[in-house]
This record gives C-alpha cells, sequence and structure tokens, in this order.
C-alpha cells in the first residue's frame, strides 16, 4: 500500500455461480473505504457519511466524526515496512464471505424450501481446501483494481435435492448441492473529482434519494441534506438549447445473450435516448455491444448482463454512485433469461399457438421479445437514478418504470389480439422526468426555480410521479387502464374466451397432456394482478406527493360509487360460473408421467397427483377474499365511514359479502362445490380479521362472526339437504372454535396461488 488514507468506493459483487443465492452481476453493497496505518497494523475502515457537517471550521467537521462509530472491517499486519509504503496480505479478507451467500443458500426463490423448512444442520459454510483465489478476475484497470475468489459452501443440502429427485432447478441448481461453488467480487473504485454538482431531490420526481445528516446546518433549516442520484452530463454548448454532449452516457449489452435477445435489449435501452434529446442532450445516451475482449469488471463499463437461472426472478437494475454526493458512476443491469420465457408462455397460453394458425408461434416470439425490450429499458432506468413509477399505466404507458401487464384485447370476430401487448417507446413521464433530473440551467441561473417551473409544467400536463402502497387507486402494479374495476371485468371476458377455447393446442405435438396445466396456469390466473388493482379502489385514498404551495391536492376519499363498483368487480370473479373450468379441458390434465415432475409453477390440492379443479379454483379466489377482507384495508373502512356517513363501512361490506357467498342460493354438482370452498374461504378470512386485525376492526369483525352464527343455526336446522347441512355444521363448528380463544385462532390455511411476479 502506499495510499494510505486515501479514500476509495468499495464494492462487493457476484460476478458467477450464484444460481438464486445471488444472481451473476448482482450487486452487494458499495461504501468509501480507506486503508490507515495505527502503530504497527494496517486497517480497512469504512468512514461514517451517514453523518457530516459540511463546514469550513474543521473543528466542526472533527467533533461531528467524532460523535459517531466508524467501521473498520479488517486488519493487516503488515509484512514489510518501507518509509510510507506496507506491503500487506490481503488473501484472508478475499477469501472471506463477503456477499453472505452461505446466509442465502437455500432461502432463494430458485429453491422450493423456504428457511424454516430447513433440517437442522443444513447450515453452508466456506471449505477453505476447495476455495482459492480466482486469478483470471484479479485484475487492474486504470480506474478500479478488482479481485475475485472462488469459494466452496459445503453444508448439508443433499436433503433439499433428494425430495425433488434431483433436476435441473433444485437446491440452488448445484451438481451436488451440498457442495456448492461460486465467484465473489471485490472493487477498489477511484472516488469522481470533486467537480459534480449535486441536485437536490424532490419527492415527486421519481428519483432514489442519498441523504445524510449534516449538524453544520443553520437551526432553521433541514437536518437531513437528500439529493437525487443521477449521472454527471454536462452539454458542449451550455449555453445552446440542444447540444452535444462532453462525455456521453454509454450502456454495453452482454456478448453472450442471444442473437435476437441483444438485439432487443439494445433496441429498449436506447429508447432512453429520446428522453434525454427532450432534455436538450444531443447523442447523450447510447447502447452498444460490449467490445470484444472488453472487461464487463472495467468501472469505465456500465452494462446490461444476461443471466441464467433455473426458474425466473426479478430482474435488476442498479446505479453504482458515490456516496458522497450521490453521482452515479456505473449502471449495473442483470436481466432473468427465464423472464422472456413466461412472457412467451403466456401468449403460448392466449394463442393457443400449436394449433391452425402458422403465425401465432412467431407473433408469441415477437410479443416475448416486445417485453424484453420494455424490461431492458426498465432496468436500466433504475441506473439513471428512477424510481418505480406505477401511475403510468393509467397515462397511456407514461413511463417504462411502471410494472407492466400485458394489453391483450378481443376482435369483434372473438380473437385474442396481442399486438399492442407492450410499450414501444420511452413514456411521455419518462422524458419529463429527464428534463427534470438532467436539465443543464446556465450559470448564475436560479436552479430551485427553474426546477419547480419544470415540476409545474409536468404537474400540468398530468404527468405525475406515485409508487405502489396498496392505497391509491391507480398504483397497483402489473395491471391496464385508468379505471381498475372497468378493466377486471374486460379482462374477465377475455379470459372467459380464451378458457373455452382451450385445448392441447396449446401445447406442441408430443408433449405429455399433463403439461397443458403449465399454460393454463397463467390463463387461468390472467386476472390476478387486476384483482389486486380492483382492490385498491375499496377502501383506498386518492393522494399525491404534495408539497406546500404547489397546487396538488394532498389527499381525497374516493367516491363511494366507485369503491361499491369495485367490490362489485371483486365479487364478479369468486362466482362458480368465473372460476368453473370445462369439462372437456378437465378431462384433458392428466397426471404427470415419469420422468416429469410438478413444481412452485403448477396449481397446488387436494387429491394427490390429479388435478384438482376446486384447488385451483380456491388459490384464486383465496386473493379475491384475502383483499376484501384485508386488515389495513378493513382499518381504512371503519374510518372513513366514521369521517362520512355515505363511505362503504367494514359493517356493509362483510353484509354484501355474506349475502353473495353463504346466503345466496345454493348450487349443485360441480359449480355446487365451488360455491362451497368460497363460502368456506371466506369464513376463514373474516375469522382471520376478527382475531388478528386492530381492536376496532376485531370488534365490527366479531359483530359479524356472531351475526352470521346466528344465521347459521336457523338454516341448519331448516335445512333438508344433508350436504348443505353439512357446510352450516362445519361453519358452526369454525365459529366455535374461534369463540374458545380468539386471540390465539388460527384458521386452517388457503391454497396459495403458483408463483406470480414477476408476471405469470
Amino acid at each position: 500500500m502506499d495510499k494510505l488514507d486515501q479514500e476509495f468506493l468499495y464494492v462487493n459483487t457476484l460476478p458467477a455461480g450464484g444460481g438464486g443465492a445471488g444472481d451473476r452481476g448482482n450487486i452487494g453493497g458499495y461504501r468509501i473505504a480507506k486503508f490507515i496505518r495505527i502503530e504497527n497494523k494496517v486497517m480497512l475502515t469504512l468512514p461514517n457519511y451517514d453523518y457530516r457537517a459540511i463546514s469550513k471550521n474543521p473543528y466542526e467537521t472533527k467533533l461531528v466524526e467524532e460523535s459517531f462509530p466508524q467501521s473498520i472491517i479488517w486488519g493487516f499486519v503488515p509484512l514489510v515496512i518501507e518509509g510510507d509504503k506496507v506491503l500487506i496480505d490481503i488473501t484472508a479478507f478475499l477469501m472471506r464471505d463477503s456477499h453472505k451467500v452461505a446466509d442465502r443458500i437455500g432461502k432463494s426463490p430458485s429453491s422450493f424450501f423456504a428457511a424454516a423448512n430447513r433440517a437442522p444442520g443444513a447450515a453452508y459454510r466456506i471449505d477453505e481446501s476447495r476455495s482459492s483465489l480466482y486469478m483470471a478476475n484479479t485484475k487492474n484497470f486504470p480506474k478500479n483494481t478488482e479481485f475475485e475468489a472462488m469459494l466452496t459452501f459445503s453444508g448439508s443440502g443433499a436433503a433439499e435435492r433428494s425430495y425433488f429427485s434431483g433436476g435441473p432447478g433444485t437446491a440452488q441448481a448445484a451438481p451436488d448441492p451440498s457442495s456448492v461453488t461460486i465467484r465473489t467480487h471485490q472493487s477498489f473504485i477511484e472516488l469522481p473529482d470533486n467537480k459534480y454538482k449535486p441536485r437536490v431531490y424532490d419527492p415527486r420526481s421519481g428519483f432514489n434519494s442519498m441523504d445524510y445528516f449534516d449538524f453544520a446546518t443553520p437551526l432553521d433549516q433541514p437536518l437531513v441534506k437528500k439529493f437525487v442520484r443521477r449521472w454527471r452530463l454536462e452539454k458542449k454548448n451550455p449555453d445552446e438549447a440542444f447540444s452535444e454532449v462532453v462525455k456521453p452516457i454509454v450502456y454495453y449489452v452482454d456478448r453472450g445473450a442471444p442473437e435476437d435477445v441483444k438485439k432487443a435489449l439494445m433496441e429498449g435501452g436506447s429508447w432512453w435516448n429520446q428522453a434525454f434529446e427532450a432534455a436538450g442532450f444531443k447523442n447523450a445516451f447510447q447502447v452498444k455491444e460490449m467490445p470484444e475482449g472488453a472487461d464487463p469488471m472495467d468501472i469505465r463499463y456500465s452494462v446490461v448482463n444476461w443471466v441464467h437461472r433455473p426458474t425466473r426472478g426479478y430482474s435488476n437494475g442498479v446505479g453504482i454512485f458515490d456516496p458522497r454526493t450521490g453521482e452515479i458512476i456505473k449502471g449495473e443491469v442483470s436481466l432473468g433469461s427465464m423472464r422472456d420465457r413466461q412472457d412467451f408462455l403466456i401468449f403460448q397460453g392466449l394463442k393457443q399457438i400449436y394449433g391452425d394458425d402458422k403465425n401465432a408461434n412467431q407473433l408469441a416470439v415477437d410479443m416475448a421479445l416486445a417485453r424484453i425490450r420494455q424490461l431492458s429499458a426498465h432496468e436500466i432506468a433504475h441506473t439513471l437514478g428512477f424510481y418505480h413509477n406505477h401511475l403510468a399505466s393509467v397515462n397511456d404507458r407514461a413511463s417504462v418504470t411502471d410494472y407492466p401487464f400485458p394489453r391483450v384485447t378481443l376482435k369483434p370476430n372473438g380473437q385474442v389480439d396481442i399486438s399492442d401487448a407492450y410499450a414501444k417507446n420511452i413514456g411521455s413521464w419518462d422524458k419529463r422526468a429527464v428534463i427534470w433530473a438532467y436539465t443543464q440551467f446556465p450559470e448564475g441561473a436560479d436552479e430551485k426555480a427553474g426546477l419547480e417551473k419544470i415540476m409545474q409544467e409536468s404537474l400540468k400536463e398530468n404527468q405525475v410521479f406515485m409508487f405502489d402502497l396498496t392505497v391509491h387507486p391507480q398504483t397497483a402494479q402489473w395491471d391496464n387502464g385508468d379505471d381498475p374495476s372497468a378493466e377486471l371485468l374486460r379482462l374477465m371476458t377475455v379470459r372467459k374466451k380464451v378458457l373455452a377455447d382451450f385445448s392441447e393446442k396449446a401445447i406442441p405435438v408430443g408433449s405429455p397432456m399433463a403439461t397443458m396445466e403449465e399454460v393454463l396456469v397463467p390463463v387461468y390466473l390472467l386476472h390476478r394482478y387486476q384483482i389486486d388493482a380492483a382492490a385498491h379502489v375499496l377502501g383506498g385514498l386518492d393522494f399525491r406527493y404534495a408539497l406546500r404551495g404547489d397546487g396538488q391536492i394532498p389527499t381525497r376519499l374516493i367516491a363511494p360509487k366507485d369503491q361499491w363498483k369495485a367490490f362489485d368487480a371483486l365479487m364478479s370473479t369468486i362466482t362458480p360460473e368465473a372460476l368453473a373450468l370445462p369439462e372437456k379441458l378437465i378431462r384433458q390434465l392428466a397426471p404427470y408421467p415419469e420422468g416429469y415432475s410438478r413444481t412452485k409453477e403448477n396449481f397446488q390440492g387436494y387429491t394427490g397427483v390429479t388435478f384438482d379443479p376446486v384447488g385451483a379454483a380456491e388459490s384464486i379466489a383465496g386473493v379475491t377474499l384475502s383483499c376484501l377482507l384485508d386488515a389495513e384495508r378493513a382499518a381504512r373502512l371503519v374510518e372513513y365511514h366514521s369521517r362520512d356517513a355515505a363511505q362503504p363501512g367494514l359493517l356493509a361490506v362483510i353484509d354484501r359479502l355474506t349475502a353473495q357467498t353463504w346466503k345466496a342460493n345454493p348450487l349443485s354438482g360441480y359449480k355446487g362445490q365451488l360455491q362451497k370452498m368460497v363460502k368456506m374461504t371466506m369464513l376463514k378470512k373474516l375469522l382471520a380479521l376478527a382475531a388478528n386485525a386492530p381492536d376496532h376492526v376485531r370488534s365490527q369483525a366479531m359483530a359479524e362472526v356472531n351475526s352470521l352464527k346466528k344465521w347459521m343455526i336457523n338454516a341448519e336446522a331448516a335445512a333438508t339437504d344433508m350436504e348443505l347441512k353439512g357446510d352450516y355444521l362445519f361453519g358452526l363448528q369454525q365459529i366455535s372454535q374461534f369463540e374458545k380463544n380468539p386471540d390465539k385462532f388460527q384458521p386452517a390455511p388457503v391454497v396459495l396461488m403458483p408463483a406470480g411476479a414477476p408476471i405469470g
């Protein structure tokens, strides 16, 4: 070491072999670090940049530094000391589990077992005899030094693999789950110079923030300073409205991605240049293929990685930024290769692509690639500083940062149309957000006033940022349309048509008929996210991230008629007609043959190896009923009704729910069994609400339980049908169990849906 006391950016990543314990390219963290020498030791320490004093008074700065702890993450005993230089052995530091992989093996989404289900002694530890430095990726670049280690984690994970009889997708996808070998990477990166000008954070902007305490702040100003994360972008000619840039933002796409995917990634990522042009920057954003021989570890390269997992999972985009200022210095995008296959699976079912239409297969491929374009733009957005704008889907797809659900419609002839499934360009809000965050103001201009002017123009154009907090009526994820209730009913119509036509044409010739279920899952659950969107309306709150004086209305209660409309739309999803599958389809869903197995992507049920249509229905009915009887929603219903008697109250909602489930005219046969399942599921959710909600909610829920109990007693006494009588007796028994100890009552679990987001 010849640069003691010099700060640098310390980053740890996972370059290879994560398989779910952390994806290739996953960033574990980044923080300021420096080597310091104390007596006969060298320490690697993390200064505490969360607490500062931005002051010309060195004593004031020193006082803050001494008031809060730093973190020494490693200590070294010098091997040789020559003047200001010290020689240290960094091997042990590099060979540690810097990414905390051992904590995640067996807990990740790609593992079928949650941590609670792991056997005692299943912990993984580094086996030094099977671990080594990885010198091929230990190297220097002009602005960064890179170290890599190959670590083997040993543990008792074999039990997980044997449960599923081996095969891909199990126990972190390792050939031997008791031995998981990955590579961990640690970077020492040169910090930028001090010429970057931070931009003050605005909660309306849609950008991520970085913040710290500044104890040198005058008493009449906020103690916490907040700035946006963004790139340094400067015009060559600052006085021109439209100018070339001093240094463009360039992203490089993984050479290992398939050619059609690579092309889609580059096309989608390039959409961002439209937004920067709107902000006055010419050719400011560029996307290229990674040059031959270039190294993605080089901090000078922002990269779009194509990563492989045994199952689908979330993609991510991270901007490595300077914690001192918020300046982004590198973008790191990781896109899961199973995402395009998941989209293809959806379109496979919607279009029955192995039937008479010979163009259907290619159309499904084209739509999956359209999603990859949007996904590339979406994840790159995060590396540009953007957060998610979940309000965009109600404003003509105003942002690629929303979670998009494919727009599926029916043509006049009844055919399914997916030609407009995904957006094809950058959104209008994206442009306004880039204008706010990146506009370069002339020297001496009032930046604060200029930014507010831009923001007011955006608000007038209804270009608004909102994150999904499950409360706002229009910020649900994976939804479409500006009327959640109407969109739910429309989507149910599409779903009804698709299910009526669903057949063996959904799978290739020669595939086991059992695998039809894998294609059926996303079709049968086509409306799962729109259920959540409609539920946002009932007991929801229309609000904005308003600032004092900006003219926005902070909060507004939702009209009662719109809430009851949402209630009716939600109830339409749990009718026997909506839940039933065609008999001809059920007869085609055979048990899985040897060599094939059910996974978490399949429906669960109660009938063993056979397909259970009632269990499948319970998984989606449980979602609707969970939304209707959610404890937080119930608390809002109680509150809003107390403030405005016209608002739907919890008692009124439960009364209508009871009338359309338990008190509905009983049906027979298959639909009667679906009706019974809905009744039982509704009772479970009601009893859970009465047992595990705030006291003022529990009191009303208990009153409804008692009312339902009295009705059941009378209904059971009058019933002559033994099956119906059994329903009432079972319901009364459940209520009796609840009444014995409401605080500890736990209803039997409801069948869970197959894995959903990211998109499914």
